[in-house]
Order: C-alpha cells, then structure tokens, then sequence
C-alpha cells in the first residue's frame, strides 16, 4: 500500500481581515506546512523499480480526520430549484429538514456499526443550526433521561426539530469553532445566531473557543473569496496540530470543504486529486489523514518502545559487511 502526500500551499493571507479579529486564537501568523495523506493500493505484481516509492510517516506525527458534511438543511431543497433562494432572509440559519433527520440517522448507524464511534476522541462543529443538529444526532449519546448529573447535548424540539432531547452519556466532547463555517457573508442561511441561544439549545456543547456572542464575522454585502474560504480552511487544518486528540470528527459545509480540499493534492496523481476535492453529498463522511511534516506537533509516540531493555550487546551484522567492505579496499 503507497501513502500519497498532499502538500499545502498558502496564500499570503489566511483570512479576510474582518475575519481576523475574531478569529485570534487561531494565530495571526502563517501557520506551518502540514500534509493531507490517503491511503491507496498500489503494488506492483512484479516489484519492478517504475513502481511509486512508498511515504513513510512517524505514527504520531499523524491525526486521522472525519470529514462530515451538515445533512439537507431547508436552504438546500429551495437552493435546489434556484440559486437565488440562498438570499431569501427566511432561511437564516438553517434548520435541518425531516429527511435531513433520516440522513442523520442513517450516518449515526453507520458510525456505530463501522466501530468509528468509539474511536472518536472529538467532535469539531461550526457553530451553525444545521452543523450542530448533525453533530449531536450523529455522535451524540443515546435518548435523553432527566438526571440531575447529565446535561442533555441537544434540548427537544431545538430548532424546530421535533426531536427529542439526546444525552451527552459517553458521547466524545463536541467543541464549534468559528473557522470551519460556511462560505461567509450575504447568504442569511449561512449568519448564525447568537451563542447564548445556542448555549440553551445544546447544553453540553463546548463554544469557549468562540469570542464574540453576535455574530461578527458574517457581512450582509460583501462575500468571502474562494481563496480567502481555502486559506481559512488551510490555517484551520493546521490548528489542529494543537488539539491532543489523535482521531476528530469535523461536522462542517459543502463550501468550506470543496474550496479547502480543491487546493489540496497537487502532488498526488490526478484522480487521488479528483477523489478529495470533490463536493461532499449531504451527510456525506470521508476519513482522511493529516500529516504533520513540519515539526509542529509535539505529542510524544505512545506504541514505539526503546528496546535494548535490558541492555546488551546488539552489534548490527550490517555493520560488520561494511567493516569487511572497508578492509577489502584498504588491503586492495
């Protein structure tokens, strides 16, 4: 199996500046390469030496990522029919549809029976209605029950939903950030709400990361960039570096990713390109592999072992075909 690397390449800036502010804990500074990986069988029959030479990779200098995109919000089936519905102001922060909820369902299932739930160490949402519904319904606990010891994820019926409460009960943390949103400004369906609406909707969101309780960050008149939407993408990828979790589920939008993952891959072959940068279906969930090649995580290995315990004598025998080599030339 050949590992293919993809490199990030950055713009000079890596958010709009009436981004930047609101977004400081993310860094002001450009952040350092790292790599997006997928995995693809290559091998040759034959072993011939054309074949691709393998990439190698420390374990810990690597985090497996879940990509999800938010299921059918009510923006998405009008949006559908015409693309002007996306200005309508009706569809501020757009709740998820009924069928949306089937999609949820089906992806939670999914992540339970593949076994990739309990191997989720985090939840990273944006902090938007329909991200956040997908979030919890998807990786949140069972049903809620009323104790006194267990904030419920979600309230019942938050957003319009008519779903019951869901429980926070061995479900990972789930934490909503501001710079994985949707394509931002003049789309009312892509304006959050304020954080304390959404503190009451789902108490056991984590939004502490999140500055500003209005939202700042969303302009009625001027549109985010594709590129300035890629470099943010891009600087976020790469503050995952500073989160200690391994394994992170990111419940995100169609724009956000497609302009993220577009500028990806360019050192890979053209159709491991094609397979990341393509638009992700409502619901949709792709595992890939960021690589840190950059010496920015510092997590220690937890598998790899010293060895030599206890000491002794461990001579390589390749070393003694070089000392052999080595006399050979010098009695020559």
């Amino acid at each position: 199996m050949s590992i293919t690397t993809i490199s990030f390449n950055f713009p000079s800036h890596c958010f709009s500046s009436s981004s930047s502010s609101a977004l400081r804990s993310f860094s002001a500074t450009p952040p350092p390469l790292s790599s997006l990986c997928f995995s693809s069988l290559s091998i040759s029959s034959d072993m011939d030496s054309t074949a691709p030479t393998p990439s190698l990779f420390p374990l810990h200098r690597c985090k497996t990522i879940h990509l999800v995109r938010h299921a059918q919000g009510i923006h998405n089936v009008e949006g559908d029919k015409n693309y002007k519905a996306y200005l309508n102001p009706d569809f501020f922060d757009a709740q998820l549809t009924p069928l949306g909820w089937q999609q949820v369902d089906n992806l939670r299932k999914h992540v339970h029976s593949s076994g990739l739930y309990k191997k989720i160490d985090l939840v990273i949402v944006s902090p938007l209605l329909r991200t956040l519904q997908t979030a919890v319904g998807v990786f949140g606990g069972e049903g809620y029950t009323d104790r006194m010891d267990i904030v419920p994820l979600m309230a019942a019926n938050a957003g319009n939903s008519e779903r019951p409460a869901i429980s926070s009960l061995d479900a990972p943390p789930i934490l909503a950030v501001e710079p994985c949103r949707e394509h931002l400004g003049v789309h009312p369906c892509d304006k959050r709400r304020s954080i304390s609406e959404y503190q009451y909707l789902f108490p056991a969101v984590d939004f502490s990361l999140i500055e500003s309780d209005e939202d700042v960050l969303w302009n009625a008149t001027v549109r985010e960039t594709k590129e300035e939407v890629a470099a943010r993408g891009l600087k976020f990828l790469n503050w995952l570096w500073t989160r200690q979790e391994k394994e992170i589920a990111i419940v995100t939008h169609s724009g956000f990713l497609f302009h993220t993952l577009k500028v990806c891959g360019d050192d890979c072959h053209p159709l491991v390109k094609k397979e990341i940068g393509k638009h992700f279906a409502n619901c949709e969930l792709r595992s890939m592999v960021i690589v840190d090649k950059s010496m920015a995580g510092s997590d220690p290995s937890t598998t790899n072992y010293p060895g030599k315990i206890p000491s002794g004598l461990d001579h390589p025998s390749d070393a003694a075909d070089d000392k052999n080599l080595e006399n050979g030339s010098s009695n020559s």
